[in-house]
């Protein structure tokens, strides 16, 4: 009873936890992809902005200098550009006075550009007007007093603060975009990990169970030298025991496997969602970590023991899956897989899958360009004293000599932590051409 008492508090404790860390990861991706949105609705208004300031300016150098080509030479094919530009100039000005916010720094100086903008255009009709009237010295005389140089000295001031003001505007809001992106992948892969710690909380409530049991039974056989008929009674509640032990942790393993597969699709979900592509890819990486974790508890409900694993069936769906889900990304790379029957403790299979989901994921994502063809290779194979050997290997550009993370480096720290939970390391070796990844472990026979 006690050991039953035990097991249920654990594994609600473990799924409790697990779930609240679904409700900060579900929660925070929704504001932060609201934030981003908004973000990118103001980045765009700022880019609006500029570019009808340089527009403006633009077609207003346009229109002046048609006039001073006109007024200089007289002839008329420089005045062809002139209505043009006046025209568009006059429509910059009013989407910048639509665009530009009640609060914004620079509001109360609109009225002010219009103003020059209007009084620039009439100086320049005038001067257009005398000259073409031929009153040239009258239409010289206007152009030297220099009155259209200074409105368009105002203008110049105006708009390149406006401009300025746009261009600080964006970097902050890019800023920001980024700063969200990273919160976002550090969440996910906060949630990831106490994922994996729940994991191993309910396997270690289930091993302890285990050893209760067996205790249970060396009680049993002790009493069997003097109480025969206590002997079967209690071997008999002992086998109850165990069938209900058995069931409940079927039970568990298949609501566990059904809760990652909603924290699944729930990321895949919101990754649709997501514009920023950083964030995007942490989301992919995150669903492909979970995916990896659910299909140990599926084999653990479908398989007669529940406390070891067989590799060479687990690896080989979740590396098929695996496989699938790159080349939907467009790696066009196959991956070959040669997997020795080997059973491994349910907890370090956890560990193991991980890392070998990571090992997979590097190996395609950075052996291989997009659109170069290539193999990914994965060996599983006994050795003595009860050891076994995995290796990842690739053909692809290998190891450069003092190389650098190509992401964000999560991956690599997953990768150590999860051998490190396997008492041992990860050893990479140079194939010229092309990069192996090894590890020598402790399997269940051992």
């Amino acid at each position: 009873m006690f050991g039953r008492r035990r097991l249920a508090i654990g594994v609600g404790a473990g799924l409790t936890i697990g779930f609240l860390a679904l409700i900060v990861i579900v929660g925070t991706t929704i504001w932060l992809v609201e934030r981003g949105n908004s973000l990118f609705e103001q980045s765009a208004l700022q880019r609006a902005i500029r570019v009808s300031a340089v527009e403006l300016r633009d077609h207003l150098r346009t229109a002046e200098s048609s006039q001073r080509g006109f007024l200089l030479t007289g002839n008329e094919i420089y005045l062809a550009p002139y209505d043009t530009a006046k025209t568009q100039a006059r429509q910059e000005l009013d989407d910048l006075s639509r665009m530009v916010a009640p609060d914004a720094p620079n509001r109360a100086m609109l009225p002010r550009l219009a103003e020059a903008v209007a009084e620039k255009i009439i100086e320049m009709d005038s001067s257009i007007a005398l000259k073409s009237a031929g009153r040239d010295a009258e239409a010289m005389a206007l152009l030297q007093r220099n009155r259209g140089k200074a409105l368009m000295d105002e203008i110049n001031v105006f708009l390149y603060g406006a401009i300025l003001i746009a261009d600080e505007a964006g970097t902050l809001n890019n800023g920001e975009q980024q700063r969200n992106a990273s919160l976002l992948r550090w969440i996910s892969a906060g949630a990831a990990v106490v994922i994996v710690l729940v994991v191993f909380v309910v396997a270690f409530t289930v091993y302890r169970n285990g050893q209760d049991l067996k205790l249970a039974r060396d009680e049993v056989r002790a009493a069997n030298l003097t109480l025969e008929e206590r002997v079967k009674s209690r071997t008999a509640d002992l086998a109850m025991a165990r069938e209900r032990a058995e069931v409940l942790l079927a039970e568990v393993n298949h609501r566990v496997a059904n809760s990652l597969q909603l924290v699944a699709v729930l990321v895949r979900m919101q990754m649709r969602s997501v514009t920023d592509t950083a964030a995007k890819d942490a989301l992919r990486e995150t669903q492909s970590r979970i995916d990896a974790i659910s299909l140990i508890h599926k084999s653990l409900y479908t398989s007669g023991d529940v406390t070891n694993v067989a590799l060479n069936d687990y690896l080989g769906a979740m590396l098929s899956n695996l496989e699938t889900a790159m080349k939907k990304d467009g790696h066009t790379a196959i991956l070959k897989c040669y997997l020795e029957p080997i059973s491994l403790r349910t907890d370090a299979s956890v560990s193991l899958g991980v890392a070998v989901q990571e090992l997979v994921t590097n190996a395609f994502k950075y052996a291989y360009p997009v659109d170069q063809p290539g193999e990914v290779r994965v060996r599983l194979k006994r050795l003595d004293d009860g050891k076994a050997e995995l290796t990842v290997e690739d053909d692809g550009v290998g190891i450069a000599p003092q190389p650098t993370p190509a992401g964000t480096g999560l991956g690599s720290k997953i990768i150590h932590t999860m051998a490190s939970a396997l008492k041992t390391h990860v050893e990479y070796i140079n194939l010229r051409p092309g990069t192996a990844a090894r590890l020598v472990l402790t399997t269940a026979t051992a």
